[in-house]
């Protein structure tokens, strides 16, 4: 029996897919340890492939505007060059805000922190004194006289030598991360910018690769889905960059309304935390209450229910319908994705699942529209309020007890002639 070019070939592809699977399966801790290298090396390319995105969508809107301008060239250089001006422009304008509120912050607790710790250690006394029974308890439970006092001071010198020389080695350690770290971020910039000038030959060299692999209707497919993740993910950054401003604009309008002191740093600090979606406001909340309460603990109360009340039309109003309606996701979604995200991959997750969802979402409403489509489903089937639809099997089930019914019914008739 001859065996045919086509099946040798599938024979041998096929031992050498076990032989692969085989060792894949047996050189797991260095399969890891390539997978790693590898992730490490094309780490400032992936990042450098984000930031061009994030920056596309500022610059396309500012060449747009320039290719308004007769006689104008070079529309694409200016463009970039406008968008990481904007862009430091923003980060100054930010840190100019923050620091100094942050520094005036810190001195300002620095001065008032032993003033608190005092009138906390007074009310705390004076609570154990109004409360001799309390007192009782700590002292029975604590034994503080039962402690080698001598034995804890020495071992904390020892643990403090053997921070000290870790602190050391650490410090080593983190020049050289933080000077890889600096490279990453020079090739990450150098690559985002490369890719914005030439990101219509980097679309139709993609294209071609697509087309060149695949059969046309697949890769006619894969075009299409990336395009629509492409409007997807801009129109969410467009969105939620929006809602910060909106969110941080509500808080510091509400405590200018309360009279509360750090409006700045805080509302700057939850409009910066807000790029977390529905959740991340509350990392804000909590720098900002802890900031009001060494001051005055009664407003650090009252922003409490400000902020509560905020994060409420927040994640009800502002979010869903800002964020949301830019990517043409429900609110009811959005919220089912922030959810999934952050059970996921956490903060990572909140912010890409959402536009995730939205294109999974558009494909899945045009997948089901054309499948309605081609089966021949009546328009009023789909409606909000569909019409009292019968069940078949029901109807199947009535026709055969009409039918017996009818079948008992001959079968008396022709008793009673028989009878007769």
């Amino acid at each position: 029996m001859e065996i045919s070019k086509k099946t040798l070939r599938s024979i041998l592809l096929g031992a050498v897919g076990c032989i692969v699977l085989y060792w894949l399966l047996h050189e797991t801790e260095r399969i890891r340890m390539v997978l790693r290298g590898i992730i490490q090396m094309i780490n400032p390319f992936i990042a450098g492939g984000c930031l061009a995105f994030i920056l596309n969508v500022p610059m396309r809107a500012i060449e747009r505007q320039l290719k308004r301008i007769p006689g104008m060239r070079g529309h694409r250089v200016v463009a970039i060059l406008l968008t990481i001006l904007l862009v430091v422009m923003i980060f100054v304008v930010v840190f100019n805000m923050l620091i100094p509120q942050l520094k005036e912050t810190v001195l300002t607790i620095g001065q008032q922190l032993p003033g608190f710790v005092n009138r906390t250690d007074r009310l705390i006394r004076k609570a154990l004194e109004d409360n001799p029974q309390m007192l009782q308890w700590v002292l029975e439970n604590t034994q503080l006289d039962s402690y080698d006092w001598t034995g804890i001071a020495k071992r904390a010198a020892d643990l403090l030598g053997q921070g000290l020389t870790t602190v050391l080695n650490g410090a080593v350690t983190a020049v050289g991360g933080v000077i890889s770290a600096v490279w990453s971020i020079f090739l990450a910039v150098v690559f985002a910018l490369y890719s914005l000038a030439g990101k219509e030959n980097l679309a139709r060299q993609g294209r071609r690769l697509a087309y060149s692999v695949l059969p046309e209707k697949w890769a006619d497919e894969v075009v299409r889905v990336l395009r629509l993740s492409n409007t997807t993910f801009s129109n969410f950054i467009s969105g939620q960059c929006l809602e910060v401003v909106i969110l941080g604009a509500l808080f510091a309008v509400g405590m200018s309304i309360f009279n509360m002191p750090y409006i700045p740093l805080v509302s700057v600090l939850v409009a910066i935390t807000a790029f977390i979606p529905v959740v991340g406001a509350w990392i804000g909340c909590i720098l900002g209450a802890f900031f009001i309460l060494v001051n005055d603990p009664m407003q650090a109360v009252w922003f409490i229910a400000l902020f509560l009340v905020l994060q409420e039309i927040e994640n009800n109003l502002i979010y869903p319908r800002v964020v949301g309606t830019s990517i043409g996701l429900p609110s009811m979604w959005v919220l089912v994705a922030v959810t999934l995200g952050g059970e996921i991959m956490g903060v990572l997750g909140m912010m890409l699942m959402v536009p995730l969802a939205s294109v999974i979402y558009a494909l899945l409403k045009a997948f089901s529209s054309r499948r309605v489509e081609c089966l021949g489903i009546a328009p009023e089937k789909l409606q909000a309020q569909p019409p009292l639809l019968k069940s078949k099997l029901k109807e199947k089930r009535e026709a055969k007890k009409s039918a017996k019914k009818l079948c008992a019914t001959k079968k008396d008739a022709q008793q009673k002639e028989g009878t007769q």
